[in-house]
């Protein structure tokens, strides 16, 4: 028996030694937020199967996009939804403190549309402009609601009065559109907002056949057909341009736009109101 103690201890001795290092090593769980899978699964059940069963201005499309966040705080578009309503509601300082969240945590998906947001709803074109050249790094050759980023770094050149950067980006913006096939026809608004930088450069030729381009692809355009009316007056067209005028106020009365998203929130820069075609219908 004497005998076996020094073995019964050397035993113990290992048995201890082993626990010890079993004991010592951290157990390693994966952060599920960073799971893509499981992102998808939240979205999916918070978003596409909880806040967009209800409209923007339900108070439970909030509780939803907060379920989201509270959730996984990382998943960018539970912020991009819940600014949703604060902007169609134009509360901004709101909105734009959530898409700075969204942006910051997916820079890729988010900058291009608070570059949007920028242009077409608050007017900050130097906050757009930023955003946008931003964008294209991140995603060369973008597209933000249906048109390239080009598109609107042009309309803030317009708005900023820098006529000949405007031009010079949407025709950036229409090549893109072509892709080298000068047959593609591009899209009306392009061409619209071409005429009017041609208008407000007093190149009253060019500023003619950009909008004629812009009314072959619709022909119920109101804007093009004012801004075509005011340059066939400043060309000395008056009977054309009277026609043109009074398109653009039928087509307004029938309830034509320049078929944009969001037009019903925010204007977009140079789009035309009633009171301004009946105006230049009664100029001499």
């Amino acid at each position: 028996m004497e005998k076996l103690w020094p073995l019964l201890l050397s035993l113990g001795g290992l048995l201890s030694l082993g626990g010890c290092q079993t004991e010592a090593k951290p157990s390693t769980v994966a952060d599920p937020c960073l799971d893509r899978a499981h992102q998808t699964k939240l979205i999916e059940r918070y978003i596409d199967k909880g806040a967009q069963r209800y409209g923007y201005n339900h108070p439970n499309w909030e509780v939803y996009c907060d379920s989201l966040i509270a959730a996984c705080p990382n998943i960018a578009v539970g912020y991009q939804e819940k600014a949703i309503p604060y902007l169609k509601n134009g509360d901004y300082a709101r909105a734009f403190a959530l898409e700075d969240k969204a942006v910051s945590l997916d820079p890729k998906t988010w900058t291009a549309y608070r570059g949007f947001l920028y242009c077409i709803f608050t007017k900050d074109y130097p906050a757009a402009l930023r955003d946008f050249q931003q964008a294209e790094k991140l995603v060369p050759g973008g597209y933000q609601m249906d048109h390239t980023y080009w598109f609107y770094r042009g309309l803030c050149h317009l708005e900023l009065g820098d006529l000949k950067a405007a031009e010079a980006d949407l025709l950036r913006d229409v090549a893109a559109q072509q892709q080298g096939n000068a047959s593609t026809a591009a899209h009306f608004n392009s061409l619209f907002y071409l005429g009017v930088v041609a208008y407000e450069a007093n190149q009253l030729p060019k500023a003619a056949d950009y909008l004629r381009q812009a009314l072959q692809q619709y022909p119920q355009h109101p804007d093009a057909h004012y801004y075509l009316g005011l340059t066939e007056q400043a060309m000395g067209k008056a009977n054309s341009a009277q026609q043109h005028l009074a398109q653009a106020r039928q087509y307004l009365q029938q309830g034509y736009s320049m078929s944009e998203d969001n037009l019903f929130y925010a204007n977009y820069p140079h789009q035309i109101t009633a009171h301004e075609v009946a105006q230049a219908l009664t100029a001499k």
